[in-house]
């Protein structure tokens, strides 16, 4: 919404006050400016109020002290003017505040919708690239941060229209006085706008050091368990509070700024509120003007410091607005990079068909050079080799989650299907992790998790509603993996791809899943990475890749007796599983 580049540093800043302002209230214009009406009535009945305390003084107060009776009938008239005034005026004010929240609110949700919206626009290729605690950050702290101006901006607006009308009336009132009173308004919107451009630089740098902390930790937690083994909780440490005291270092900047801005606020108005009675006390005793001519002036003049303090405050928010928008803006304006899903071809066969795949990270070197193998409709087919020979690249590009340096891929119609060794789970519960968002019947659900071998989930305390907690905490390893591939068989896809999906399943639970899944996806495709050489032999055929080629397709006992590098992994990975068994053994009590 809004602008469609950032708002460059050289500009005004006003202009740049405005131009945020136009781009936020893009959708919302109504609210605003219903808040901005409830202000301006508050700005009148303060003047007007101004108005009726002369009247008191010099029609009412006066008379009776001087003359010792007053008509009741003027006093009634004059206090219940009084009165009305201060009802419609605190009206004014509940009419603006409760505006100003609805439009604060509703633009913090509908930038925050199209941030999430844009992020979730962009491939995987493009989310690669990016810090997930930034994106967080983007859509959470930046979106708050942009609002902040509006909030006191109905009432700053609000002040314009009060210091004009009461500008109008103290220049009515007296001319000298007024003049002088008048003079102090430049005076302090300067000193406002001096503060802003002082503070902006500190403003902008702790909403960056604010992303890059928001990164760190999230990078930090995401990979604790890497810290840990490496013992490197002091560096990660050391690194998290360097960024934090940069942080530290801009916000106590603006903050010792923003109190030498407020201690002359609150007292260049003071003095002047002193002189002004001083010198309108020589004004009454010179018979210029009358007791409540300069009651009304003193009392208008006092009731417009606080509202001044106000416009300040606004001001004093759009470097922190900017700052937040301008982030904001960074992200939006990044074009929407070609979804890899597009390169994929569709077939009507059935089969996977990879035509001289070639895929490079950096433009240099070839994870996959000259993939050849075509894969049979409905067949599960186990894709082995050792560590780095692009295994799960080959995954990831059948899915249409990275682009091919060159060559084709070709998958049927109806939909591809990946489960990931290490699922993700939403702290939700295990109904909302299977359906994500779908409307998937409970009867498809159950099914989805027979198959899975997932029948665990009615043995936890709300059964299907149990809430897993973040990242699926309160679940092992192996049920996470099993609530991941019922997420998709309740999808019913055409082609499924398990990247080493049962790797933390007992043999006997991953043979039954297995078994589940020839049985229930007759027509379904199914292409496994896989080390355990039990699910390799379950599979129909064998893709063996070694260097980022296909060395060999073919059944499992034929590869072993035709190939020996295979049979020299197979071996490995027995030897390999054998020694995980007994040092799982020995840890037993």
């Amino acid at each position: 919404m809004g602008e469609g580049t950032t708002i460059p540093e050289s500009r005004g800043r006003l202009r740049q006050a405005f131009r945020l302002v136009r781009a936020l209230l893009r959708h919302h214009k109504r609210t605003f400016f219903i808040a901005v009406g409830g202000a301006s009535v508050f700005a009148a009945c303060t003047v007007l109020s101004a108005v009726i305390v002369r009247l008191i003084t010099d029609d009412v107060i006066g008379p009776r002290f001087n003359q010792g009776t007053v008509s009741a009938r003027k006093v009634v008239v004059v206090l219940g003017a009084l009165v009305v005034v201060g009802f419609v005026r605190a009206a004014g004010v509940v009419v603006r505040r409760t505006w100003a929240g609805r439009t604060g609110w509703r633009v913090t949700e509908s930038i925050t919708s199209e941030v999430i919206d844009r992020v979730t626009l962009q491939p995987v290729p493009w989310h690669r690239h990016q810090s997930t605690g930034d994106l967080i950050t983007r859509a959470g702290v930046d979106a708050e941060a942009a609002t902040a101006v509006l909030q006191p901006l109905p009432f700053a607006s609000g002040v314009v229209v009060l210091v004009v009308l009461s500008s109008a009336w103290l220049l009515i009132t007296d001319i000298p006085l007024g003049l002088a009173a008048v003079a102090v308004f430049p005076g302090l919107i300067a000193l406002n706008i001096g503060y802003q451009r002082r503070v902006d630089r500190f403003y902008n740098t702790a909403q960056e050091e604010l992303g890059a902390l928001s990164a760190a930790v999230h990078e930090s937690f995401d990979g604790v368990a890497v810290v840990k083994s490496f013992g490197a909780e002091g560096r990660e440490t050391e690194r998290l509070a360097v960024i934090a005291g940069r942080l530290r270092e801009a916000r106590l900047g603006a903050v010792r700024l923003r109190s030498t801005f407020e201690a002359l606020l609150d007292g260049v108005p003071t003095v002047v509120n002193i002189l002004l009675l001083v010198g309108g006390a020589y004004r009454v005793r010179a018979g210029e003007m009358s007791v409540g001519e300069l009651t009304s002036f003193i009392y208008l003049f006092t009731l417009l410091v606080f509202p001044l303090r106000l416009i300040g405050f606004t001001l004093s928010e759009v470097p922190h607005s900017l700052a937040g928008w301008n982030r904001i803006r960074e992200l939006l304006d990044q074009p929407v990079v070609p979804d890899p899903a597009l390169t994929l071809v569709p077939g009507t066969d059935g089969s996977v068909v990879l035509r001289d795949l070639h895929f490079s990270h950096d433009g240099e070197r070839d994870v996959l050079s000259g993939v050849d193998a075509c894969i049979e409709g409905g067949r599960t087919v186990a894709v082995v080799g050792a560590t780095g020979s692009g295994k799960t690249t080959l995954l990831h590009l059948i899915a249409g989650l990275v682009r091919p340096t060159s060559g084709t891929v070709t998958v049927p119609v109806g939909g591809v299907r990946l489960v990931l060794q290490e699922p993700f789970l939403m702290a939700g519960s295990v109904r909302d992790n299977i359906a994500l968002g779908s409307r998937a019947a409970t009867d498809a659900i159950e099914a989805a998790l027979a198959v899975a071998e997932a029948q665990f989930v009615h043995a936890l305390p709300a059964g299907l509603d149990t809430e897993v907690g973040e990242r699926g905490v309160g679940l092992s390893g192996g049920q996470r993996q099993r609530i991941a591939l019922a997420r998709a068989l309740v999808r019913q896809p055409a082609v499924l791809l398990l990247d080493d999906t049962t790797s933390a399943l007992d043999p006997t639970t991953e043979a039954k899943v297995l078994a589940n899944l020839r049985a229930a996806l007759a027509n379904t495709t199914v292409v496994a990475v896989a080390s355990r050489p039990s699910t390799i032999a379950l599979a129909d055929d064998v893709l063996y890749l070694a260097d980022g080629r296909v060395v060999a397709h073919g059944r499992h006992d034929e590869l072993m007796q035709a190939v020996p590098a295979y049979r020299r992994l197979i071996e490995a990975f027995e030897h390999d599983r054998a020694a995980l068994d007994a040092d799982a053994a020995a840890r037993l009590p």
